[in-house]
């Protein structure tokens, strides 16, 4: 508006200035060169702003002419742009689409169109990546390598390469490289890091941890985490040959971690063998809370070396009313109370587990209970038969592994802190089959050892008194009922299994001679003293 103003004010005082001429037309008189010209002062006027505006078109003509070659290379240069540019684009969504046809004929019309540009070799790069030409894509990549420009996309496509194609530590290096180069980058300090920790090269690691941390890569509660974890790994490490470095790494990592397991027990083991019971106290309860798990109730009934069974069965009482929620309170209780021999104890731990949350590791302690307590072999088959069937218990589990022991790194991926304490997601089958015969196998070892020591005090025993049967010889773990009469001497102890009584049935030492297993019991003969006959 205001520019169509100034034109309008422009064009009416040039007609004033024309129409005051016009009034006052005068006269002019030039005399050059024996030539005389008369005329009037408008028409001079006139003539003059003509000759003015027929120079300036004459330049213009000029400069146009001169400058014809450069703006029509212009033209071309622009049309050469614009073809690229849609080459570029084009070719980026084959990419994206996986069309490798279409892929390689945008590359090829882009590096004709664009050949400095640095998206036509990533097109070409992407390209030849999506051919499998892994030989071609490698070499422009490096090509990147001589451009500060395109250096860093070059370290990043030579990165992935090489991770392709597992060379570890050309990836390692192409990382580091690309760190020094721009420290902002996000993609070195990850891809550096994880191939620190899937060497377990905890210092380097560490070194890369911080330096994210210091440029904002990682969250304060991300990194926290991640450096209670490797110094655990450490102190795991060094918990047997330099305990005194590996408590304070076990410290500075529960410090950063506290429901980080692994660092609780091997703090509360340290702070134990140096009799430092009350932070063993302090360290385990913080973590416990946190996370239950059996490794701490271990370390926790174990802090004060010497202790009697029942002191230690206190002490694990202790611990699991601050978690009266947790499945495993009750199941480090019965451990301790099977220590101790406290059977009634252990039984009352288990009970609302039994009814409710039964799994694999309460049936094997009701069958170690039965076993140790009463040696009944039945009862001992029977909670085992139904661990078989029985929910699995939490393990250490990664990437679909398990394991006994927690560990700092995946041993299929590699990844930090992969190992969690839950549920294996695996089918019930062989392995559930093999930890039943393992722990029957177990059991009835305690119960053969156990039947041994009976056997050996009832022959002590029966050295006084008259022998009025011979009973064929059975183990206990395999005894079966016996059907035909057997005289036995009068007042004969019987045991009980918990619910009912039935006669105990002597038997022979193992090595006792008397009597082959093949051959059928004999029947009783009179007695040569008084005697009762069953």
């Amino acid at each position: 508006m205001i520019r169509l103003i100034l034109y309008l004010v422009g064009v009416g005082l040039l007609a004033t200035g024309l129409a005051w001429l016009a009034d006052r037309p005068g006269q002019m008189v030039l005399q050059w060169q024996g030539y005389e010209i008369e005329t009037t002062v408008f028409r001079a006027v006139v003539m003059f702003a003509f000759l003015i505006g027929l120079a300036i078109f004459l330049w213009s003509l000029a400069r146009q002419l001169w400058n014809s070659p450069a703006a029509l290379g212009r033209i071309v240069n622009r049309r050469r742009q614009e073809r690229g540019l849609e080459a570029l684009s084009s070719g980026m969504i084959a990419i994206g689409a996986g069309d490798r046809s279409q892929a390689m004929r945008h590359a090829i019309q882009a590096r004709k169109a664009l050949p400095n540009e640095p998206l036509t070799h990533l097109l070409r790069a992407q390209a030849a990546q999506l051919s499998g030409d892994r030989t071609t894509a490698r070499r422009i990549f490096e090509a990147m390598l001589g451009s500060k420009e395109t250096e860093q996309l070059g370290l990043r496509g030579l990165f992935l390469e090489a991770e392709r194609e597992g060379e570890h530590e050309a990836a390692r290096q192409f990382a580091e490289r690309a760190l020094r180069l721009n420290p902002q980058l996000g993609w070195p300090i990850d891809a550096l890091f994880e191939l620190q920790c899937r060497a377990s090269d905890w210092v380097g690691a560490l070194n890369t941890l911080a330096a994210g941390k210091r440029n904002g890569h990682f969250d304060k509660a991300v990194a926290d985490r991640r450096r209670g974890v490797i110094l655990t790994a450490q102190a795991q490490i060094l918990e047997d040959t330099n305990p005194e470095r590996a408590l304070t790494l076990a410290m500075e990592a529960h410090s950063l971690a506290p429901d980080l397991v692994e660092a609780g027990a091997i703090a509360g083991r340290l702070f134990s063998s140096r009799g430092q019971t009350s932070k063993v106290a302090r360290v385990i309860e913080q973590t416990w809370r946190r996370a239950p798990h059996p490794d701490l109730a271990i370390a926790y009934a174990y802090a004060r070396p010497g202790d009697s069974p029942k002191d230690r069965l206190d002490r694990v009482k202790n611990l699991a009313r601050t978690t009266p929620h947790s499945v495993e309170a009750p199941i480090a209780v019965a451990h301790a109370a099977i220590e101790a021999h406290d059977w009634a104890e252990a039984r009352k731990a288990l009970a609302p587990l039994v009814d409710g949350r039964l799994s694999q590791r309460v049936c094997t302690l009701m069958a170690r209970i039965e076993g140790e307590q009463f040696g009944n072999a039945g009862r001992v088959r029977e909670w085992l038969a139904r661990a078989t069937n029985a929910p699995r218990d939490p393990a250490w589990t990664a990437d679909g592994i398990v394991a006994e022991r927690w560990a700092a790194i995946s041993p299929v991926t590699g990844t930090l802190d992969a190992f969690q304490w839950k549920v294996p997601v695996e089918q019930k089958g062989t392995q559930d089959e093999e930890l039943a015969l393992a722990k029957l196998e177990e059991l009835m070892a305690l119960g053969e050892a156990k039947n041994e020591k009976v056997i050996e005090a009832k022959r002590v025993a029966d050295d006084d008194v008259p022998q009025t049967v011979e009973v064929r010889t059975v183990p206990i773990t395999e005894a079966k009922p016996v059907t035909r009469p057997t005289s036995v001497p009068t007042g004969a102890p019987s045991r009980s299994n918990g619910a009912a009584s039935e006669p105990f049935v002597p038997t022979r030492a193992p090595d006792d001679p008397g009597i082959d297993d093949d051959e059928p019991a004999p029947r009783a003969k009179p007695a040569a003293k008084a005697g009762t006959a069953a």
